[in-house]
């Protein structure tokens, strides 16, 4: 490994240094309106770059979200730009995490017919790292014209597969899995071909560890709203990329109740880690839980740089989370104890 990437190991632990602390979470909560939120993260923190120009009294929420994660994007691609084949397969990751994020909106929207809305909302930042083709997007009113903006990306194959119901309704859900599958399985390919030794155990552990509990969301989610048999659930789900083993996949999937999964999960290793970890009982947020807990292992005691970067990346995720749901909580004078409950640190 080459001087350059140790230097962005040494880089990412020091922005990691400079994230807010108990002291920021403290004093934001006791803000008045999003405006205050605004100044202090502009005048205390290190968000102060991405909220330089901005006036508070202009300020608006949903700005105020994508100028945070503009900032956000840009610190991944400073990081993601060493020499290493693992750089760009990371630098590709965060790219189409985002946009298969918007073409699921995009397609929650179709079902709505309120194609209309989605530009107002696309983070028109990434316009310059992606495949989407946007103009294209920006006036597709159906699901022909949105195939047909999406002929050069690596999703149209998956996509063409799908066509919409007697009611002109897609299976939204379906889709989303089999995107995340497409880009989860490449995420492992980089893995196994650009890597090796504990550089190669730490990421398949950090990413079979999040397909586990990503797994787990997708079996209560198919028995909640779509009352799925377990063969049905079973065929979506990503078990190769996984830690669980398939018998206690099928043991999930059988179960008849959430906590009889959620009691399931906490005979696996991933289980166990959320439970050392976590202050409460299994809730909605432990998949950010747990990718925060293994990211910041990892970002301390990590040797390998590809690690620590990764491992940033999805801390700055979670602290961004973070930032938004106290920017929520303030703007809807949420009690803060509410607040505070909903923050992973």
């Amino acid at each position: 490994m080459s001087a350059t990437s140790y230097a962005v190991s040494a880089k990412a632990r020091a922005k990691f240094g400079k994230f807010l602390t108990d002291r920021d979470y403290t004093n934001i909560l006791s803000c008045q309106s999003v405006a205050e939120v605004m100044v202090y993260l502009k005048t205390h923190t290190h968000f102060s770059r991405a909220l330089s120009e901005v006036s508070e009294n202009e300020v608006h929420r949903g700005w105020l979200e994508m100028l945070l994660r503009q900032y956000l994007f840009y610190e991944f691609d400073s990081l993601c730009r060493y020499d290493s084949g693992l750089s760009a397969g990371f630098s590709r990751y965060v790219v189409e995490r985002t946009e298969v994020e918007q073409i699921v909106r995009f397609l929650i929207l179709l079902n709505s017919n309120s194609t209309e809305k989605f530009i107002f909302q696309f983070p028109a930042y990434l316009d310059k790292h992606s495949d989407l083709e946007i103009s294209k997007l920006a006036v597709a009113s159906n699901y022909d014209e949105f195939l047909d903006a999406l002929t050069k990306t690596p999703y149209y194959e998956i996509l063409k597969q799908f066509s919409p119901d007697k009611k002109g309704r897609l299976p939204v859900s379906e889709i989303e899995n089999k995107l995340y599958e497409h880009i989860t399985g490449d995420m492992h390919t980089l893995i196994e071909k650009q890597s090796k030794g504990s550089e190669r155990r730490e990421l398949t552990d950090i990413f079979r560890r999040l397909n586990d509990y990503s797994m787990v969301s997708r079996i209560l989610r198919m028995k909640r709203y779509y009352h799925l048999e377990p063969s049905a659930i079973r065929a979506s789900l990503m078990p190769e990329y996984g830690s669980i083993s398939p018998k206690m996949i099928d043991r999930m999937c059988e179960a008849e109740t959430a906590e009889e999964v959620y009691r399931l999960l906490g005979h696996t290793g991933t289980g166990k880690l959320l439970k050392r970890n976590a202050d409460e009982n299994y809730a909605g947020d432990n998949g950010v839980r747990l990718q925060y807990i293994l990211a910041k292992n990892y970002l301390h005691f990590s040797n390998n740089p590809s690690v620590v970067m990764i491992s940033f990346v999805f801390l700055s995720e979670t602290e961004l989370m973070n930032v938004i749901t106290l920017i929520e909580g303030v703007r809807y004078r949420m009690d803060t104890k509410t607040i505070q409950s909903l923050l992973i640190r």
